[in-house]
């Protein structure tokens, strides 16, 4: 007789596998704690499904039937592998083969990449890093997204997402190193005359341009010649023309000098990015997930 698996309660597997290794209804009741009369209604059922009476009474015991028998092994099998899968053995790190997958713009990438990079090599040799940028991540579907564990940027919203503050990002204003009229201390008149290179990682989305709302509390005009979806693009722009660009300071510390661009002295609007570490509910509780968090946590602000 052949039983669709779907059409069975498995409990009633673990009850039989309780009984043949208890050779008892009663020491089976004990084990589960159930009443024997509850075993026996549940071997009823089990009989019934499998058209075999897979147990008999023999004085205070039972005597398993042949089917029992055969059925006995693979329960058993079935029950240590299903117990093996829930049991969460501690995380280890060295071990780790998985893919993580993080989202950054490309000045966190640059900025904070090599060190994110670096402490992967050392705390998890094994595992690999998948880096994209935010506008990969919109298409992805965002966090939402299997496709991507960890974002470093701007406070996400929504059901299911995680945010965990990181730190303030500041911005400075950046013109090519030997910009004609900007070698001396700009007054705000003469800043509202400067031409800007503005960066939308995402276009067409939507999203705030934060740089321009801090030019308009401060009453300065901000004319942008040209966009583009990166910061690095824009500091090459800068570095090879008369433009000037919002770049964050991290990025200009570290890699200024290399890029071409230096900061405008000049009363700039003051604009702070808050970024935060962001994920979803989906990995909220997976050990691998928390440790890469964690790490990636370290380097930034380690940075």
């Amino acid at each position: 007789m052949s039983i669709s698996i779907a059409a069975l309660d498995l409990n009633l597997l673990l009850v039989l596998h309780t009984v043949l290794t208890e050779r008892s209804v009663v020491r089976a009741a004990e084990r589960l704690h159930v009443t024997p009369s509850a075993i026996s209604n549940s071997l009823a059922r089990l009989r019934s499904a499998l058209g075999d009476p897979l147990v008999t009474r023999k004085g205070r015991g039972i005597v398993p039937t042949p089917r029992a028998l055969a059925l006995a092994p693979a329960i058993a099998r079935g029950l240590r592998e299903l117990e093996s899968g829930l049991h969460e053995a501690p995380f280890e790190p060295a071990r780790c083969t998985r893919t993580f997958t993080l989202a950054v713009a490309d000045a966190g990438q640059v900025t904070w990449g090599p060190r994110i990079a670096a402490r992967m090599a050392g705390e998890m040799p094994n595992a690999r890093l998948a880096v994209v940028g935010i506008a990969s991540l919109v298409a992805l579907g965002d966090l939402t997204s299997s496709q991507v564990d960890l974002h470093i940027g701007l406070a996400g919203r929504g059901a299911g997402l995680h945010v965990e503050p990181l730190l303030d990002e500041r911005t400075v204003l950046v013109a090519r190193d030997d910009p004609p009229g900007l070698t001396k201390r700009l007054a705000a008149r003469a800043l509202g005359s400067l031409r800007h290179v503005g960066v939308e990682m995402v276009p067409g989305k939507g999203f705030r341009d934060l740089v321009g709302a801090a030019y308009a509390r401060a009453g300065i005009r901000r004319e942008v010649a040209m966009t583009v979806p990166s910061f690095l693009t824009a500091a090459a722009i800068v570095a090879a023309t008369d433009l000037v660009a919002t770049l964050p300071e991290s990025l200009v510390a570290a890699q200024g000098a290399r890029l071409g661009v230096r900061c405008v002295n000049a009363p700039v609007p003051a604009h702070t990015v808050k970024m935060a570490l962001c994920w979803h509910d989906r990995t909220h509780a997976d050990p691998a997930a928390r440790y890469f968090r964690q790490l990636v946590r370290r380097a930034v602000l380690d940075a």
